[in-house]
């Protein structure tokens, strides 16, 4: 006979199934992502109405059964409520949270993403960052999380940690002046060299707490841009309404 078991998570997807019921994908910091079904969340009286929605963080009771998990209580810590009120917020969280859908699996160990998700959206709400930055920051730190992240601290070629100062996407990471001859790329400043080796080294407690000049925001979005397109095979569905 199964057991319950509390789990710390975050609700990334929320889905109706039959007359009252949701199943929801749970991205937890013991079981990596699980899906779950919430008998009755549907129904105005049930207490799972709002804790099975999208962004919800917090303690969720479960049983497991043999292909999913039962909701039966939670304990909400967040709801991100305020994300819901900002398009581009909004936009930008589902995102973040297709990404964390895709990238994850159950049973592994993702309390990494769960950390960054969460951190993520507490910037989303906080008006001192420009939302550009807080899905560049996300997205080099979420790809650095999953193991496809790019060196950027000593040259690809000579391994030289002065004058690095030539990106490669396709190389995966920096050049400095001398090797990039002959490799195809961009040019990019110190600050966003900088930027990007500290939000590569930085935990994630620590990760929303500067601001970058217009110039770095700009190549910063640039190399993402590219970085995505080209080592992340996937078309994410939110991103059509931020852009």
């Amino acid at each position: 006979m199964s057991q319950s078991v509390i789990v710390m998570g975050m609700v990334l997807t929320a889905m109706p199934v039959n007359d009252y019921d949701k199943r929801i994908t749970i991205l937890t910091k013991e079981r990596g992502k699980i899906t779950a079904f919430a008998r009755g969340a549907r129904r105005p009286s049930s207490q799972l109405l709002a804790a099975t929605n999208p962004f919800a963080f917090g303690e969720f009771e479960v049983f497991e059964g043999r292909n999913s998990y039962n909701v039966t209580k939670a304990n909400i810590q967040n709801y991100f409520r305020e994300l819901v009120l900002d398009l581009d917020a909004a936009s930008l969280a589902f995102y973040f949270a297709e990404f964390a859908e895709y990238y994850c699996q159950e049973n592994n160990d993702e309390r990494e993403m769960l950390k960054l998700l969460y951190q993520s959206f507490r910037a989303l709400e906080n008006s001192r960052y420009s939302k550009e930055l807080v899905r560049a920051v996300f997205e080099l730190k979420a790809i650095t999380i999953n193991g496809e992240g790019p060196q950027v601290f000593a040259c690809m070629h000579c391994h030289a940690k002065e004058d690095l100062c030539f990106f490669s996407v396709k190389r995966g990471g920096i050049f400095c002046r001398t090797c990039a001859k002959e490799v195809q790329g961009m040019y990019i400043s110190d600050s966003t060299r900088y930027t990007m080796q500290y939000i590569i080294s930085t935990p994630v407690a620590r990760l929303y707490s500067f601001t970058v000049s217009e110039e770095v925001l700009r190549e910063l979005k640039m190399i993402m841009k590219e970085y995505m397109a080209y080592y992340v095979h996937h078309d994410f569905k939110s991103l059509s309404i931020f852009g």
